[in-house]
C-alpha cells in the first residue's frame, strides 16, 4: 500500500533505480498512527470475515435440515398416495382423481419400477452426448415415424427423388449413347 506523503514525489516513488526507504520518507509518529490504523482496519475485516462464515455455516445447515425435511415429506406423501390407491381397489370405491394424486402417482410408479426409471435416464443421458447434428436427425426421424401422414409423405418424397434420379442418369447415358452412336456413324460414312 502506498501512502501520499508531501515529502516525496510521484516521480521518487515510480524510479525503479531509487525505492525511498520507509524510515527515511516518513516520521516516526506518523509509521506508528498507519500501523494502528492499518491493524485495527485488519481486525475490523477479520471479525467481520468470521462472522460472514459463521452466518455461511448457519444457512448450509438450515439448507441441509430444509432438504431433508422435504425429502422426508416426499416419502411420506408417496407412502400415503400408496395407501389411497390401496384404498381405491376395493370395489365400490370410485374416487375422482385431483392434482395431488396426480403429481404423487409419477412418483410412486417411479418407485415400483426402478428398470424404467433407470431405461428413461440412461435414454436421456445417451440424448445428451449426441452431436446436434445427431439431435436433429433424431427427431426428424422420431417426427416421420409418428405420424401415419407424415410416414405416407416420406415414403413418396423417398419413392419420386429415386425416380428422378434414376431418369436423369438415363437421359445422361442415353444422350452418351446416341452421340457415340451418331458419331460412330458419321466415321463410317466418311470413310
Amino acid at each position: 500500500m502506498v501512502a501520499v506523503c508531501p515529502l516525496i514525489s510521484h516521480a521518487e516513488l515510480c524510479s525503479p533505480g531509487h525505492p525511498p526507504s520507509p524510515s527515511a520518507s516518513f516520521p516516526e509518529g506518523q509509521m506508528d498512527s498507519l500501523l494502528s490504523i492499518i491493524s485495527s482496519q485488519r481486525e475490523r475485516f477479520r471479525a467481520r470475515n468470521q462472522e460472514l462464515e459463521g452466518e455461511n455455516r448457519m444457512m448450509q445447515h438450515t439448507v441441509q435440515a430444509l432438504q431433508s425435511e422435504l425429502d422426508n415429506l416426499r416419502a411420506d406423501n408417496i407412502k400415503l398416495y400408496e395407501k389411497i390407491k390401496f384404498l381405491q381397489s376395493y370395489p365400490g370405491r370410485g374416487g375422482s382423481r385431483d392434482d395431488t394424486e396426480l403429481r404423487y402417482s409419477s412418483q410412486y410408479e417411479e418407485r415400483l419400477d426402478p428398470f424404467s426409471s433407470f431405461s428413461r435416464k440412461e435414454r436421456q443421458r445417451k440424448y445428451l452426448s449426441l452431436s446436434p447434428w445427431d439431435k436433429a436427425t433424431l427427431s426428424m426421424g422420431r417426427l416421420i415415424l409418428s405420424n401415419k401422414t407424415a410416414r405416407t409423405v416420406a415414403f413418396f418424397y423417398t419413392l419420386f427423388l429415386h425416380c428422378l434420379v434414376f431418369l436423369v442418369l438415363y437421359k445422361t447415358a442415353w444422350s452418351e449413347s446416341v452421340g457415340r452412336d451418331c458419331a460412330a456413324y458419321c466415321a463410317k460414312k466418311c470413310v
